[in-house]
């Protein structure tokens, strides 16, 4: 297998590789806790489940069937821009961050896809179960996504001296987010981070693809 076959292969098994640890995971809570148990961890870090019809981290401000329909439009285009990335021999890290994006936003499709079929709701003193294919809490497209991952890292009471929120309480990180949330986090920070440069270059037409003697010639960094 050539170096583009490699690259091919490993950016699959990434995907495939997010999408199986965060299904377990959603599963696993939507199956054994109630709506908005948690147990906690650490100090700073807690299992609580709760469910969001919106975008990452719970926001909540576009159509659910909208939002939904943008989400798969949105993989297919990136699953495509990695196709062209993988035939032009990109580096190796680029392929992995767009597969980690392309793979966290999967992982929430499948959510709203598939769990209102799937599943009973969870409500507050019962955990979710499968039921017959039709018989759960919501059509196609219009599930929940799950989220479970609370990580209060600072708990504090604001200054009284703040004009709007003084004496307020305050908690940082307050968002409560999932694996696939992460995932797409962790992609694109990475990107920004150190791939500036094909960021900067990004098009969606297919260019010339180099043989691997040309690649060769240009001693291209292959990170």
């Amino acid at each position: 297998m050539n170096n583009r076959g490699n690259k091919g292969l490993m950016a699959v098994c990434i995907v495939i590789a997010i999408l199986v640890i965060d299904q377990v995971i959603k599963i696993l809570v939507k199956t054994n806790m109630c709506l908005h148990d948690s147990i906690e961890i650490t100090p700073w870090f807690f299992i609580s489940f709760v469910e969001n019809s919106g975008m990452a981290y719970g926001m909540t401000f576009i159509n659910k069937i909208v939002l939904s329909l943008f989400r798969i439009v949105a993989v297919s285009v990136i699953g495509y821009y990695i196709w062209l990335q993988v035939k032009e021999n990109a580096r190796r890290g680029y392929i992995i961050c767009l597969a980690m994006i392309m793979a966290g936003a999967a992982g929430n499709i499948f959510d709203c896809m598939f769990y209102g079929l799937f599943f009973t709701k969870s409500t507050l003193y019962e955990p979710s179960y499968l039921v017959a294919l039709g018989e759960g809490y919501a059509p196609f497209l219009q599930g929940k996504v799950v989220d479970m991952f609370y990580f209060p890292l600072i708990e504090t009471t604001l200054p009284d001296w703040l004009p709007i929120w003084g004496g307020q309480p305050y908690v940082f990180f307050s968002p409560v987010f999932n694996f696939a949330d992460a995932c797409i986090s962790v992609g694109v920070v990475l990107l920004l981070l150190l791939y500036r440069k094909e960021l900067s270059t990004l098009t969606l037409k297919a260019k010339p693809v180099k043989t691997d003697e040309e690649i060769a010639d240009e001693k291209e960094t292959d990170e």
